[in-house]
C-alpha cells in the first residue's frame, strides 16, 4: 500500500526511496506523443447512442491538422489487456454513500474479470486529503473487496492527486488503460492541479470515466465547478461523465462502462505530410466514420515534438 500526500508532492517508489516532484506548467488538454505512432482510442455510437463493435479498418478514416493519414494500426478492443485503476473519493463529504460505492465497485470488478482478455486487471487507489494505493493490479476480487469493506470516509478531496498517481502507475502498462474515478465532485486539498492531473492521464494514454454520484438535486451547494473539470477531462481524454444518484443507477453507469470497454477500437498512423508545428506544439486530430449514421469518439489532439 503507497500513501501520497503533503507539499511539495512526493512519490514513494518500490525500492522505498523518496522522489520529489516539481509541478508541472500549465498546458492545454492534449497528450504528448514519445513516439512517432499516434494511438487512437475510439467508440463508434449510433444515433441512439447504441455502440457500435463490428467494424473494419477500411470504415474509419483519420485526419492529423487537417491532413488524412494511412491507418497503420487497427485492432478491436478485446484484443489487447485491459488496466483499470479504480479511484474511490472516500472524504467526508461521501460519507452517506460510501458504501453503496463500494458494493458497485465490487460487481464491477467482478464483470470486468469475468470476461475480456485473460490479462485485464484493476489497482485500486482511495482518496481524501491524502492518496492511498490500496491494491497493485490484480484480478482477485476477493483481495480487493475486502480493501473497499475497510475504507472510511475523513477529511478533504485531493482528487487531482488521485488522477496524477494513478495515471504514473498506468504509464508502463501495456494495452489499453483506463481510469474510472468515484467521487461526489471538487477538489479541495490537492498539491497537483487541474492541468497536473489531466496532463499526466494523457502521458498514460489513459481514458478517463468520471462517475460524479450527485450529492443533491440542485445546483445550489453542489460544487458544479469541480463537476465541469471532470466532464472536460473526460471529454478531453475520450471518457464519459456520468452523474447518477447512489444505488440502482450507480451499477448502471458501470455497466455502460464496462460495454464502452468492451467495444473499443485502438486505430494507429504515423504522421505524414503535416504543416509546420505550431507555437502551441499541438496539433488536433480527427477520426471519421464513413458511415454518416455513426459518430467516432476519441482524443481530440496531442503534442508534437
Amino acid at each position: 500500500m503507497g500513501r501520497f500526500s503533503g507539499k511539495p508532492l512526493i512519490r514513494l517508489l518500490a525500492t522505498g526511496a523518496l522522489v520529489g516532484i516539481g509541478a508541472l506548467s500549465q498546458e492545454p488538454s492534449v497528450f504528448r506523443v514519445d513516439v512517432k505512432l499516434v494511438r487512437l482510442l475510439a467508440t463508434v455510437k449510433q444515433p441512439d447512442g447504441q455502440l457500435v463493435g463490428g467494424l473494419n479498418k477500411e470504415d474509419f478514416e483519420v485526419e492529423d491538422s487537417g491532413i488524412k493519414q494511412e491507418i497503420a494500426l487497427f485492432e478491436r478492443q478485446t484484443e489487447q489487456p485491459l488496466s483499470v485503476t479504480l479511484l474511490v473519493d472516500t472524504s467526508a463529504s461521501t460519507a452517506k454513500d460510501l458504501k453503496y460505492e463500494e458494493e458497485s465497485a465490487v460487481r464491477f470488478l467482478r464483470a470486468l474479470v469475468k470476461e475480456g482478455h485473460p490479462d485485464d486487471a484493476l489497482a485500486l487507489y482511495s482518496f481524501n486529503h491524502e492518496v492511498t494505493q490500496q491494491t497493485g493490479f490484480t484480478r482477485n476480487p476477493k483481495r480487493i473487496e475486502k480493501v473497499l469493506q475497510s475504507l472510511k470516509a475523513e477529511a478533504g478531496t485531493s482528487l487531482y492527486d488521485a488522477l496524477h498517481f494513478a495515471s504514473d502507475a498506468l504509464e508502463s502498462r501495456q494495452g489499453r488503460k483506463v481510469i474510472v474515478v468515484v467521487t461526489d465532485g471538487g477538489d479541495t486539498t490537492s498539491a497537483k492541479s487541474f492541468h497536473d492531473a489531466l496532463r499526466a492521464a494523457h502521458r498514460a494514454d489513459a481514458i478517463i470515466y468520471a462517475i460524479v454520484v450527485v450529492p443533491i438535486t440542485n445546483d445550489a451547494g453542489r460544487n458544479v465547478g469541480g463537476e465541469n473539470a471532470l466532464v472536460t477531462m473526460s471529454k478531453s481524454t475520450g471518457g464519459r461523465t456520468f452523474f447518477p444518484s447512489a444505488g440502482p443507477k450507480l451499477d448502471a453507469v458501470f455497466t455502460d462502462i464496462l460495454r464502452d470497454l468492451r467495444t473499443q477500437y485502438l486505430i494507429g498512423y504515423y504522421p505524414r505530410s503535416l504543416p509546420p508545428l505550431p507555437v502551441t506544439k499541438y496539433r488536433t486530430v480527427k477520426l471519421k466514420v464513413h458511415r454518416p449514421d455513426l459518430q467516432a469518439f476519441t482524443r481530440g489532439g496531442y503534442y508534437g515534438e
